[in-house]
């Protein structure tokens, strides 16, 4: 992808943002929208796939027909609120090999603490899509794909739901070399390192916890 930032601002795409940010919206109603705004995004950051040609015979003659060339990518959900794009976007690349990486949040430092990391072989040779719904701080996501990097990924794409200035900042500090794709780039954080306006905490509001 030749551009660093991409926002997708298809109306579909913005219109259920929009219902995601309200807070009156049902922890259902979050989660399935979550999984339908994924679809959207999935096909920008998958834009660029490469392609080859295969023989088939359709009911009328054989043909040279496209289909996706190498190894099968590989979508890496950072815990726990990275899952409610993973679900979608494995809804139409049902093939792709999938790893997690597990990291929290300190709340006095914002800085990341692992405590997962399960990821599939062979990562040089796959196209890496890291998903998680918030790049707030940055920090999260460039400890992510610093892992990532460590396991061998180096054709590595960063997908989120939402951004803020300085977690885009961040990422392009730590990582210039992993497009981000996003919906929206927000405002900025608040003093507890949040974006604003935003719409919460993702996997608060996609698990109905607390």
């Amino acid at each position: 992808m030749p551009d660093y930032l991409t926002v997708v601002d298809h109306p579909l795409v913005q219109h259920k943002l929009t219902i995601m940010r309200d807070k009156e919206t049902s922890t259902a109603g979050f989660r399935r929208l979550l999984r339908e705004i994924s679809h959207l995004l999935a096909y920008e950051v998958t834009r660029d796939l490469e392609m080859t040609t295969k023989t088939i015979q359709t009911p009328m003659r054989e043909i040279e027909a496209p289909i996706l060339d190498g190894k099968k990518l590989a979508l890496i959900s950072i815990l726990r609120a990275g899952n409610g794009l993973l679900d979608g976007i494995l809804e139409l690349i049902p093939a792709a090999r999938v790893g997690f990486v597990g990291l929290y949040r300190d709340e006095e430092t914002l800085q990341p603490v692992q405590y997962y990391f399960k990821v599939p072989e062979a990562l040089e040779d796959r196209l890496v899509i890291a998903v998680d719904p918030m790049l707030a701080t940055g920090n999260s996501s460039v400890a992510a794909i610093d892992l990532l990097k460590k396991a061998g990924a180096r054709n590595i794409r960063f997908l989120c739901l939402l951004a803020a200035p300085e977690g885009i900042a961040r990422m392009k500090e730590a990582h210039p070399d992993v497009p981000i794709v996003t919906a929206s780039v927000d405002e900025g954080l608040d003093e507890h390192g949040y974006i604003v306006p935003g719409l919460g905490d993702a996997g608060d509001r996609m698990f109905g916890t607390k």
